[in-house]
């Protein structure tokens, strides 16, 4: 049976510079070139915003859009969500503190990484199957309490901010303490979580948990790039960028995209040669440089972001406070790329190797999902060209992505005269987080 590495646990799917067998330079150079060109053929040739939440997207057959909303579906979700949470919960509770128990693949894995590609598919699926958002159903029911109704209106200057301290703390928790990957801290963080949520949606409802649930919260954003809606009550299929123009700007939501981009390219960083060695020659515990490290990398990606979105002439009718929350959406995939590009070998292999030993989940050699005597096909580490490409494409796609949907946002917000102008400072900032994140992930 397959184990979990630690070293490559720490070090996620970014392999280094020997996965990555192009020159770097040849790379951002390309990167910066792309985003260029699509900025000069946007300002040529999208002069009329394209995106209305109001119209966009088609109505999806009826069929699909009976079988998506019915509560057939709904509950059978919920009940493979609920039997999923406690089969990991017993593997957490009585299963060995060893490396190759599968809640820990579960945790960093399934959980973390596996949020992306299901909520590309299908829009946003850990609400659907979410344990916190369950058995605060279940609650509500057992007391009476009308569903999704708390004691109080969730505060709307709270926003999401609980969401980004909550993301805070669990990448702290994968990146920089040091006992990541022992079974005691990850299940106490784990409990503290649940516990939160359930306390905080008896107290608000389950606004709480669209605004404050980090895994939550984090799903519905990469949702927002599937082609999945819904608009008065109806599916409807629209293309990503219509999907993503559709995300309602609320507070915290800088936060929330300054940690989630900020904390990838520092795990790329707290690999790197310098990095290591300065952290080495320091006689503190390297648990702070790394603690700081991760803030001013959170921090910064939401202080460039907002001082960019900032930067531009403004109608009277837009608060110039609120450009950066408004243009927050088109961050959405360049985070998407920088996580397929810094993940891909750590969630394809590792993640082969969590449903290997799913199968035991009290390492006692049992069996039960038939998976056990499964082999990890490793055939995306023996092509290092096709996984070279495949994340500089990823990142580059993110940034093009971005840059057309902050194109749109700023012909529809911004006065005639700062169409282009005004979206420069942010087309700057996106060649600089192109040129230090292809740099990063070549250096780790």
């Amino acid at each position: 049976m397959g184990q979990l590495d630690l070293g490559r646990i720490s070090a996620h799917g970014l392999g280094g510079a020997k996965d990555l067998p192009i020159p770097s330079e040849l790379a951002i150079a390309g990167a910066v070139a792309a985003l260029v060109v699509s900025f000069t053929v946007l300002a040529v040739a999208w002069r009329e915003p394209r995106y209305d939440a109001a119209t966009s997207g088609r109505p999806a057959p009826v069929w699909l859009d009976r079988f998506a909303s019915s509560r057939a579906l709904a509950i059978a979700l919920r009940v493979l969500g609920m039997a999923f949470f406690l089969y990991v919960a017993a593997a957490a509770v009585f299963g060995k503190d060893t490396l190759i128990n599968p809640f820990l693949g579960v945790f960093y894995v399934f959980l973390w990484v596996g949020i992306v590609p299901t909520s590309l598919l299908f829009g946003p699926f850990f609400k659907a199957i979410s344990p916190a958002r369950t058995i605060a159903m279940l609650f509500a029911k057992v007391s009476g309490v009308p569903e999704g109704q708390g004691l109080y209106e969730y505060p709307a200057r709270l926003g999401y901010w609980p969401a980004a301290l909550g993301l805070f703390s669990f990448v702290w928790l994968e990146l920089v303490y040091p006992h990541a990957t022992d079974l005691g801290p990850v299940r106490l963080w784990c409990a503290a979580y649940l516990g939160i949520m359930l306390i905080g949606s008896a107290v608000w409802g389950t606004t709480f948990l669209a605004r404050a649930d980090p895994f939550e919260v984090y799903s519905s954003l990469v949702a927002k790039l599937s082609i999945w809606g819904h608009r008065d009550g109806v599916l409807v299929v629209r293309s990503p960028l219509a999907n993503l123009d559709t995300l309602v700007a609320r507070p915290g939501l800088v936060g929330v995209v300054g940690v989630l981009f900020g904390s990838t390219a520092f795990d790329s960083f707290r690999e790197s040669s310098e990095w290591l060695g300065l952290v080495q020659s320091m006689s503190i515990p390297r648990i702070v440089p790394d603690t700081l490290a991760l803030i001013v990398f959170s921090g910064g990606v939401a202080l460039i972001l907002t001082a960019a979105t900032m930067a531009t002439g403004v109608t009277s009718d837009t608060p110039r406070r609120a450009l950066p929350g408004l243009f927050a959406h088109s961050v959405v995939p360049i985070i998407v790329g920088y996580i397929v590009a810094h993940y891909l070998t750590f969630f394809i292999e590792y993640g082969q190797q969590t449903l290997i030993q799913l199968s035991d989940p009290f390492s006692r050699g049992d069996d039960y999902l038939g998976t056990a005597d499964l082999q990890v096909n490793y055939w995306i580490s023996l092509h290092p060209t096709f996984l070279a490409v495949t994340k500089v494409l990823a990142v580059v796609l993110g940034h093009v992505v971005g840059v057309v949907a902050a194109h749109d946002r700023a012909i529809k917000l911004l006065p005639p005269r700062h169409h282009l102008t005004g979206q420069l400072p942010l087309l700057m900032a996106m060649v600089g987080f192109t040129a230090g994140g292809l740099y990063l992930l070549f250096a780790a």
